[in-house]
């Protein structure tokens, strides 16, 4: 029998000219996946006087850095301590709501937990019904305490409903009743059954909630509009939103009457736009082949042979 399904997969196999159909239809995906951030890129380095004259374009007539040059003089040191703390709010709101998502869902999967009923409904209640932003600021202010503290920035997304029934199902397919149960016989605990058995096995899901959540935390910024007010806790996202506005403000302003026109007509738009694009979207670009590799290992993990 086994033989006879080893045939069937060889008679099924692509042949070369179906193979460099799929291999151009997937280059060319990709190529459209990669071009739009390349066009952003470019568009950051290009002159204003460029872009006003000529439009957008892949190689421009004339290259200009101060987009750059003007969001660094901007924030002049604050950048820094905005990048700081958003790589450790990152950082440590990853591994919280990774572990916490993984421990929650692992005891919900189980068939032996008492609760696990309960413990699932739950969770679908809170994804399913939000109790609004005034409660939340209220019980982050009011009842936590946590106003102008960087757990504000991480405690308010350091669970999700949704990754906890993804690990779930996740943990229900590929976690077999069979390893935990050996393992129970030859005396492990259930933390170290967790740890040494089950981890190693949900290496693909558990990258990819940890991918999800290093995305929200990393591109939030409206926890900070609404509890952050020292200036030494404001993340990157949300040192960006205001800088974009003020080059809003400015530009709409340009044309007035006044002593600063002259000043206010040189302020780059568009390519300053684009730069706050490339300076929020290019670190976490960068770290995405770092969990990519994580997916391809963790499913090359297996715990049960046939």
């Amino acid at each position: 029998m086994k033989k006879k399904k080893v045939a069937q997969v060889q008679v099924r196999s692509f042949n070369k000219p179906v193979n460099f159909v799929l291999n151009i239809v997937i280059a060319l995906f990709a190529l459209s996946c990669i071009l739009p951030f390349i066009f952003v890129a470019v568009i950051s380095v290009t002159s204003e006087t460029s872009l006003t004259t000529n439009g957008y374009s892949f190689w421009p007539s004339e290259f200009s850095s101060f987009g750059y040059t003007y969001l660094f003089s901007q924030m002049q040191d604050k950048i820094f301590q905005a990048l700081f703390v958003t790589i450790i709010v990152t950082v440590v709101g990853t591994l919280i709501n990774s572990t916490a998502t993984s421990l929650y869902a692992y005891a919900i999967s189980r068939s032996n937990f008492p609760f696990r009923r309960f413990f699932t409904v739950f969770c679908l209640i809170t994804m399913l019904f939000s109790p609004g932003m005034v409660a939340n600021y209220l019980v982050m202010t009011n009842l936590l305490q946590l106003k102008d503290t960087i757990w504000a920035l991480i405690l308010p997304m350091a669970v999700s409903p949704f990754n906890i029934i993804v690990m779930r199902t996740f943990f229900k397919r590929s976690v077999s009743d069979s390893i935990i149960e050996s393992a129970r016989i030859d005396g492990a605990s259930e933390i170290r059954i967790f740890i040494q058995i089950v981890l190693p096995l949900a290496v693909p899901g558990i990258a990819t909630i940890s991918l999800f959540a290093a995305l929200g935390y990393w591109n939030d910024w409206f926890n900070a509009l609404l509890y952050i007010q020292n200036d030494n806790l404001v993340p990157l996202q949300y040192l960006l939103v205001k800088i974009q506005n003020n080059i809003e403000y400015l530009t709409q302003n340009a044309g007035a009457g006044s002593q600063l026109a002259g000043g206010l007509a040189s302020v780059p738009g568009e390519s300053a736009r684009m730069a706050i694009v490339v300076i929020s979207t290019l670190p976490i670009a960068i770290s995405y082949p770092f969990f990519q590799k994580h997916f391809v290992k963790g499913l090359t993990i297996g715990g049960v042979k046939e």
